[in-house]
């Protein structure tokens, strides 16, 4: 199906209002999730010896918690800038398909490229999943609105939350922060646990789960991209068939 076409259930009324309805989306578990994650990278940012504006301009410029926390493991050991940078980039890489995903349900005449690109610095785990739950049932006009509003309030969240993290780092306990900063990917599974109605999401969670701990097994380093791009695959080839055959 054209996600132009879906059916507009939960219109806003216009651009603005989806704006300030996504913003208030933001208020409950994501807020606290996402806030709690970063107050935990913000005590690693000072457990590494860096300081609060170094913490602030990852969270502002490479908005994306397992990259930034490459950046600060692979710091505190003494890599070199480049292989940093490679590590930084593969870990994040997975955000290039997501956002493919995503841009069909955000195209509409009339919107400027540009608008396009800057979005694209919003696109992260929790905004992309809130969005493609979202857009569907929204005006072609009203979802990039929508995605802006709700991943850029969390955007600015996490730039305070780390600060605060930063502040706070010497009354966390370094197992506290760890932990804080593990409550993303649990609430990103609970968030898409919680609508199964896709089979082909069902297939490569329980597929993700076989294949993740026999991939780490085989290749502590590998493992986690082998597990995406094995269970990934074979969860969505049927679906992908199915719609070749159907033109």
């Amino acid at each position: 199906m054209n996600p132009a076409a879906s059916p507009h259930a939960d219109a806003y009324g216009s651009p603005a209002r989806a704006f300030r309805g996504a913003a208030r989306d933001v208020v409950g578990a994501p807020a606290l999730v996402l806030g709690a994650s970063y107050v935990g990278f913000g005590s690693l940012v000072r457990g590494a010896d860096l300081s609060i504006f170094a913490g602030i301009f990852s969270t502002v410029t490479g908005w994306a918690l397992p990259g930034q926390i490459a950046l600060i493991e692979l710091y505190g050991i003494g890599a070199s800038v480049l292989a940093i940078a490679i590590a930084v980039a593969l870990t994040n890489v997975r955000l290039m398909p997501m956002t493919l995903a995503l841009m069909p349900y955000l195209r509409h005449p009339g919107t400027p490229r540009w608008r396009y690109y800057a979005a694209a610095h919003l696109i992260a785990v929790t905004g992309w999943v809130q969005t493609m739950r979202r857009a569907p049932d929204l005006p072609a006009e009203e979802r990039l609105p929508y995605l802006v509003g709700f991943s850029g309030t969390l955007w600015v969240l996490t730039i305070v939350s780390t600060g605060v993290g930063w502040f706070l780092a010497g009354a966390v306990p370094p197992s506290v922060s760890l932990g804080l900063v593990f409550l993303n990917p649990i609430y990103f599974m609970l968030v898409l646990t919680a609508d199964l109605r896709d089979r082909a999401r069902l297939r490569a969670m329980l597929l993700g789960a076989l294949c993740g701990p026999l991939f780490h097994l085989i290749s502590p380093n590998w493992g986690l991209l082998l597990t995406g791009l094995v269970a990934g695959t074979i969860a969505y080839l049927p679906k992908w068939l199915e719609a070749r055959r159907h033109g």
